[in-house]
């Protein structure tokens, strides 16, 4: 049975709890076994990663390199999709995960698209959208993931250009405080639903600012359970969480 919508469960009233990477703190991040454990201890979705492959496949991965979540080196645009799913990626977090191999993002939508919202952080450059953007509306569609997810970016470029092909589906713009004054002067050219700051940005003045602005607010990285909750008191609407098994308990509790 599929889940509600996104914009459902953002309009709840809820403090919905998405697994970072899956749940991260205990699985190998972005792992079919990470996102099937974020699920289990309670998280209404997961955020993952995504870029290309060389030979333009969507494949889950955070970093530009396979170096430190698989056995293997290089840059992840310089494999092959064939040559990618070869990597260990689960035998470096710990050695029950061995022989875990990089998902494609049809494999995250083939297995948790019923059960699990999700937000799709892109990770690729403004010199490869174009490509990516034409495959990752391609992918929505086969899977009928239109209303299941959110589109995530630090790069307002990157999501102008994603929004021309997917009208339709929510985006989210990433931010910290460390960003330049220019990096988001292009967001008065993007029509985007959700603003996703690092959580130590948001305070009530903040909320307050954003309520009025009509923007649903999505924070990260949250992993203390004290701060998830001040952040549902203030009305967030999504908390990311390394740990969703212990943050989704005490947000539904109360």
């Amino acid at each position: 049975m599929r889940h509600r919508s996104l914009r459902e469960a953002l309009n709840s009233g809820e403090t919905l709890v998405f697994g970072h990477r899956g749940a991260m703190a205990q699985a190998p991040m972005n792992t079919l076994a990470a996102f099937e454990l974020a699920c289990a201890q309670g998280a209404d979705g997961i955020e993952l990663d995504i870029q290309l492959s060389r030979d333009g496949h969507l494949v889950v991965m955070h970093d530009d390199t396979v170096d430190s979540t698989t056995d293997g080196q290089g840059n992840v645009r310089e494999f092959t999709l064939s040559a990618l799913k070869r990597l260990d990626a689960g035998a470096w977090f710990a050695e029950e995960f061995a022989g875990l191999r990089i998902p494609t993002l049809d494999e995250v939508f083939d297995a948790f698209g019923n059960v699990a919202l999700m937000n799709v952080e892109i990770k690729s450059s403004r010199e490869s959208v174009d490509r990516l953007e034409k495959r990752l509306a391609d992918c929505v569609r086969r899977h009928n993931m239109r209303e299941q997810i959110i589109i995530s970016s630090f790069d307002p470029v990157v999501l102008q250009c994603v929004r021309g092909m997917m009208p339709r589906v929510m985006m989210g713009f990433l931010y910290q405080p460390d960003m330049p004054v220019e990096h988001y002067l292009p967001l008065k050219k993007l029509w985007h639903e959700a603003r996703h700051p690092r959580h130590d940005m948001v305070d009530e003045r903040y909320m307050n600012w954003a309520r009025s602005q009509g923007y649903y607010i999505n924070v990260w990285t949250v992993n203390d359970v004290e701060r998830a909750l001040h952040l549902q008191g203030l009305g967030v609407n999504a908390i990311i969480t390394d740990e969703p098994g212990p943050i989704a308990s005490a947000l539904k509790q109360c």
